[in-house]
């Protein structure tokens, strides 16, 4: 690659947070850059996103070659114990799809790995110009939504958004001009409507939600709450993370999971559009999660499942958070893409799922856990429908302009406490 282009494509992901990979169906991103497109006022802050794989300042180098040294012992303790057992059925089958999909992660890391430029940048993806204190920061005095929902006092706790007077006169003026919206917290739809992000007030704490933003927090009972009069007011992207079964007591620590028969109630068919939706479920790499999803859940949901998109996850340096083929830990996630089928299908519009490229591969540093990375835009290409598409996450911990957002704490990254403000920015 010539080194203007190289400049050139440098450029590009500075500004969008992409980088593609043409070569390797594949693409870097970097969700903070990404992010900060739904926001005017605010950013997302780099050292409160990236709490994890990154080097810790009073991290000694010793420390750190011990723990390496210890992780490689395990690792490879663990491979030796798998490689010296018969591997049973399911796990023959979890074994068949890595196999199927291996060469086009090993691709692109490979691209990834050979993009020197890009890979200078990764060493200040967390720098926002402010001493964070890392992970501890952004934990401190965090509300619990679960359990405020839960208490008898949920339908009284309101949240005030200051919402711009005259977004014009704001904009041409520089400063700040809003009057104050009190709306309930729960079960009901609570909008952004404007070009602008605003902040909102809820017990002592103070959220950021996108421009042209909404979200519904309730719990699993009242998602039916969500379902339009009519279907040509549903979605066309259905976005949906599940708090699948863990058996690990350290995930479990990190949020509430449900037991995975619930996910049949989702109510996916009666949310889509009456142009049709495509449907995009993130899963783990566990076989009995994969199987359960393909025979019962999607065929409950009435979705048709189309292909599978991988999210390789790196560490700051670009080299993977595990090994490759370490069989319980490996270092990516699945997106699963289906369709849902809208009353007004037309066989056009069913032909283009075929268009949907095969193990697309994207590459991030991972953030806090159990955050995705903000990928909707990849998949709005192969939407069904008008344009704008209407999209709606559920189970969402995060929001997104131009999105709906339903779950139980959809909130949680939306504290303040996860932003700088422009001025902070402009000051460093």
């Amino acid at each position: 690659m010539a080194a203007s282009e190289s400049d050139d494509r440098l450029s590009a992901f500075l500004e969008s947070g992409i980088h593609r990979f043409d070569e390797a169906n594949a693409f870097f991103i970097d969700p903070v850059r990404v992010l900060n497109r739904c926001y005017t006022r605010f950013r997302v802050s780099p050292s409160a996103y990236y709490s994890r794989f990154f080097p810790s300042l009073n991290f000694s180098t010793e420390n750190q070659n011990n723990v390496t040294k210890n992780s490689g012992k395990r690792k490879r303790r663990e491979k030796e114990k798998k490689n010296s057992q018969a591997l049973n059925l399911r796990e023959q089958m979890a074994d068949r799809r890595h196999q199927e999909v291996r060469v086009a992660l090993l691709k692109a890391h490979e691209a990834l790995i050979g993009a020197s430029q890009l890979l200078e940048t990764l060493r200040n993806l967390r720098d926002d110009g402010e001493e964070r204190g890392g992970s501890s920061i952004v934990r401190e005095n965090e509300l619990d939504f679960v359990e405020l929902g839960s208490v008898w006092q949920a339908p009284f706790y309101e949240i005030v958004l200051k919402v711009d007077e005259d977004e014009a006169a704001v904009e041409n003026a520089g400063g700040e001009s809003y009057c104050q919206k009190v709306v309930p917290l729960f079960e009901n739809h609570v909008a952004n409507e404007g070009r602008n992000d605003i902040e909102a007030d809820l017990l002592d704490r103070k959220y950021i939600l996108p421009k042209n933003s909404c979200f519904y927090m309730s719990d699993l009972r009242q998602i039916h709450n969500l379902i339009p009069a009519e279907s040509d007011c549903g979605f066309n992207l259905i976005l949906i993370d599940p708090p699948w079964e863990n058996s690990s007591a350290h995930q479990k620590l990190k949020y509430r999971t449900l037991p995975n028969r619930y996910f049949l109630s989702l109510p996916v068919k009666q949310l889509t559009h009456t142009a049709g939706a495509l449907v995009a479920l993130w899963v783990t790499n566990r076989e009995k999660l994969r199987n359960f999803v393909e025979n019962e859940l999607f065929p409950k949901w009435g979705v048709k499942y189309a292909t599978t998109f991988y999210w390789l996850k790196v560490k700051a340096d670009g080299s993977l958070i595990s090994e490759l083929d370490l069989f319980h830990h490996r270092p990516y996630e699945c997106l699963l893409l289906g369709f849902s089928h809208g009353k007004e299908m037309n066989s056009e519009q069913l032909l283009r799922l075929n268009h949907i490229p095969d193990n697309q591969v994207f590459i991030s540093v991972p953030g806090d856990y159990s955050r995705k990375p903000p990928i909707g835009e990849f998949l709005l290409d192969y939407v069904p429908g008008f344009k704008p598409a209407r999209c709606i996450e559920l189970f969402s911990r995060e929001m997104i302009a131009g999105w709906t957002s339903w779950g139980n704490e959809p909130l949680h990254f939306q504290d303040s406490k996860y932003f700088l403000s422009t001025n902070q920015v402009n000051s460093t």
